[in-house]
């Protein structure tokens, strides 16, 4: 049977046409003006054609808002692979409106977000904020979010625009992968978005990229931008650069850009007006350039008396939404036992781990937000077990950094004795602008005066504890340290906009010393600083005052942590990564879990067999002691609730329904991609092709710890042995597999189908072993049988013949196998496919 195309007509084209007259009101000067960020994080208004300014924000966990209101705090969601474990479309909507009601909240009309880049290898340093390793998953969960967001008045911005899957030379390396890899693989959740979901805006990478025979930044990239994005796809919406990464006038302007941010300042403003009246830039790129963000503004209710008004989106319970979404998000990765503990027996509880103590809730970078409230562990199991008496240990730090100083109560200022930082700015002579007191000083000095130059912190830190103490300063650029009289760092080096691009900002290196106290004393601390200009980064100061008091060695915690381990009813181990290991600006240097935490998980298993363990993290991380282990819970970076959702599933409130949305590895070694280093070319080769992630697992057979699609859940199923699939209206072709929860408990079933391609296959053209065509998520009581039905598209069956750049639908018997997981397949089916080409 032949599948007939699907393609979709490119959304709402016409309306750029219609918004030529208002186009035509503004002068060159007005247009260009409007095509560099007025700020940061805003637009520029023309209020006399009816604009007012467009304000953006970042993502993925939340909206953080402009900055504009002070003190603003936002929800925070689980991280974005969290959301893609639930596997469940009405989740990824539900959260879609969630964004769109923030935004709205917040005064903001894009939200930067979703990131949809292919999570290519596990030491990425932004993989956390993607959704899966396999595209058809990453563009499920990814149009859900975005339909529900723009439904609210809200523009999502996909990024980043494209094969921007690591952080090291992250502004230099360009992506050399094949023109197969790059529309199978790592453009395909753009092309969805654009063409089935009608996305309103996208970024351009930092990065560059290769593709028919074009090597050039994505922000000037006339093929992938102009032919591709605009003309191929249809996109009609802005195509806005990451923040600083437009290098070029006339190259990014041609190239199919349309607004550079942050502003102001950049390559275009009065270079761009140049470039048009020499003629190097026509106007009528300029004229299609305004006319996109018009349409942006109209559709997102910035242009006045244009569109329809704006619908206000429901809200949801929001705390019992996020609450919900963590603990089902949760992945069981290993269950030997009933997982749900039962509550009234549970008279001591042992809470271990530096993430026990300190949970990491959201990855470091650019998808920060400051959230209303974070439920700690400790307080999410004392509310679930209120009779339990409670101890928390930390068993070893973890972090490579010195704990940041508690301001408020450690730190004076050395004149008046009052709490906080003393702040003063000098001017180029070393002349006093301003000075005053910073009670609540967070590691940052923003906006300083026009003059100021330099910034001078003092303050007196308290030594309470009689041993030796590490005090250190983390700070950025040039700088002179003095701790206690002695200078511990001295640099004349200075920095810009890369120290905001490289993350450096974040987790700034530490310079201090040791101090001796034998009795309760004060360190005086002062912090001579040059202010740096970041561009449209802003200008700042910037330090973080640390101290690390005396006390046990890491030894004597992971014996005090097995000793109550020892004792306790319940033992809840929580271990995992930090923003110091997942953090935008740069890559992972391997998988191994920080400190000694697989020497405590040992230990503690010696003498609590029963412990659960929760897996706080991103992304993957080595597991030797798994399969030593009786339950083990993947519990990713969990947003605000993660105290809370965390004793839900252990008390059996919400089941831990999640399914790995990439592959757990086993070891280093077996893991295809461990160097993202381009060479010296800058050039970053993609040799896996279309091979990415579970793809490679499948073509090598290599054992994973836990495959992708992997979740135990709460219950067990049977399948039926065999499965029908049908060939149905346009090329989809529908699986059908009955289904039975075998266990004494409700539970959700994620059923996966994966396809494998006829053989022989048309040479030149590459195929994974499987690949994931569909999936279907359904709640099953126990006893119970259904028959479940996965839609797979026609799509899944097309490849990208790069001879005829055009998808082909090469005929053949493909087989479709479904079952729990990429390696857990119950049952199978053939389809007969005719050969068809677009």
């Amino acid at each position: 049977m032949t599948m007939n195309s699907s393609a979709a007509p490119a959304p709402g084209g016409a309306n750029l046409d219609s918004l030529g007259s208002l186009v035509a009101k503004l002068s060159l000067d007005e247009k260009v003006r409007l095509l560099t960020g007025e700020t940061i994080w805003r637009m520029h208004a023309m209020p006399h054609i009816g604009l007012r300014s467009v304000a953006m924000s970042d993502g993925p966990v939340g909206v953080r808002g402009t900055g504009e209101i002070e003190g603003a705090t936002s929800l925070m969601m689980p991280s974005p692979s969290g959301l893609a474990a639930t596997w469940n479309i009405e989740s990824a909507r539900r959260a879609g409106v969630m964004f769109a009601t923030e935004a709205r909240r917040l005064g903001v009309d894009v939200v930067l977000a979703p990131q949809v880049n292919i999570q290519r290898t596990p030491i990425g340093g932004r993989h956390f904020e993607c959704y899966s390793e396999d595209p058809y998953l990453t563009t499920q969960i990814g149009s859900a979010v975005v339909s529900a967001m723009q439904e609210g008045g809200v523009a999502a911005c996909a990024k980043h625009y494209v094969a921007n899957d690591s952080e090291n030379y992250r502004t230099e390396y360009v992506s050399y992968a094949s023109e197969q890899a790059l529309r199978e693989v790592l453009m395909a959740p753009f092309e969805h978005l654009v063409t089935e979901v009608g996305v309103w805006s996208v970024m351009a990478a930092y990065n560059g990229a290769d593709a028919q025979g074009e090597a050039a930044p994505m922000t000037e990239h006339d093929y992938l931008v102009n032919e591709v994005l605009k003309g191929e796809w249809g996109f009609d919406g802005v195509v806005m650069s990451d923040w600083m990464a437009t290098k070029s006038t006339v190259a990014s302007a041609l190239g199919g850009l349309d607004l550079v941010m942050p502003g102001p300042g950049g390559p275009w403003e009065d270079n761009l007006v140049q470039a048009v009246r020499r003629g190097e830039v026509p106007e009528s790129v300029i004229d299609d350039k305004v006319a996109r963000l018009l349409l942006l503004a109209q559709r997102t209710g910035a242009l006045a008396g244009h569109g329809d008004s704006l619908p206000a989106p429901s809200r949801p319970d929001d705390a019992d939404f996020l609450r919900t979404l963590a603990a089902e998000a949760t992945v069981v990765l290993r269950r030997e036992d009933d997982l749900v503990v039962d509550q009234p027996q549970v008279r001591s509880i042992a809470l271990i781990g530096a993430n026990a103590v300190n949970a990491y809730v959201l990855g470091g970078g650019s998808s920060t937000v400051y959230p209303h409230y974070v439920i700690s562990h400790r307080e999410g199991l004392q509310s679930a077990f209120p009779d339990a008496d409670i101890t928390l240990l930390r068993g070893g730090s973890t972090l490579i950094h010195t704990p940041r100083v508690d301001v408020e109560t450690d730190l004076t200022d050395p004149a008046t004795g009052a709490p906080g930082v003393s702040v003063t700015e000098l001017d180029s002579a070393g002349g006093s602008i301003t000075s005053h007191v910073d009670a609540t000083w967070n590691g940052w000095h923003r906006h300083p005066s026009a003059a100021c130059t330099d910034v001078v912190l003092e303050a007196d830190l308290q030594l309470l504890e009689a041993g030796d103490h590490r005090v250190d300063v983390g700070v950025v650029g040039a700088h002179r340290i003095v701790i206690d009289g002695i200078e511990a760092s001295r640099s004349e080096t200075t920095v810009g906009q890369e120290a905001i691009l490289n993350s450096s900002t974040d987790a700034p290196p530490g310079f201090g010393l040791t101090v001796s106290a034998t009795e309760p004393r004060k360190v005086r601390i002062r912090v001579e600083l040059k202010t740096i200009d970041a561009a449209g980064f802003g200008r700042f100061a910037r330090a973080d005052f640390r101290h690390a008091k005396p006390g046990p060695t890491i030894e004597d915690e992971i014996r005090e942590a097995v000793d109550a381990a020892r004792e306790a009813d319940l033992v809840v181990l929580v271990v995992g990564t930090n923003s110091e290991v997942e953090s935008e600006g740069f890559d992972r240097l391997g998988l191994s879990l920080p400190g000694r935490q697989d020497e405590l998980v040992r230990r503690v298993l010696e003498v609590a067999p029963d412990a659960i363990i929760s897996i706080n993290a991103g992304a993957p991380v080595l597991l030797p002691w798994l399969n030593d282990a009786k339950t083990v819970l993947w519990s990713w970076f969990p947003g605000q609730e993660c105290g809370n959702a965390l004793a839900d599933v252990i008390t059996g409130k919400t089941e831990p329904a999640g399914r790995l949305p990439w592959t757990l590895p086993s070891s280093e070694s077996d893991v295809q991609v461990m160097d993202t280093a381009p060479d010296a070319d800058m050039k970053l080769l993609y040799p896996e092709g279309v091979h990415v992630g579970y793809r490679e697992w499948e073509r090598n057979q290599k054992t994973p710890a836990a495959p992708f699609g992997h979740g135990l859940g709460w219950t067990d199923f049977e399948y039926s042995t065999a499965a029908s699939a049908v060939v149905g209206d346009a090329g989809i072709v529908t699986v059908s597999v009955e289904v039975t929860n075998s266990g004494s408990r409700a539970g959700t079933e994620v059923v996966q189908a994966y396809l494998e391609a006829p053989t022989p296959f048309p040479a030149g053209i590459d195929r994974p072993a499987r690949w994931l065509g569909g999936f279907e998520r359904v709640r099953v009581e126990a006893g119970q049988t259904v028959s479940v039905t996965v839609r797979v598209p026609r799509r899944a069956f097309e490849v990208w013949n790069s001879a005829t750049h055009a998808w082909n639908l090469p005929g053949g018997d493909y087989a479709i196998a479904v079952g729990r997981s990429v390696r857990d397949l119950r049952a199978r089916s053939t389809v007969s496919v005719s050969d068809a080409n677009d």
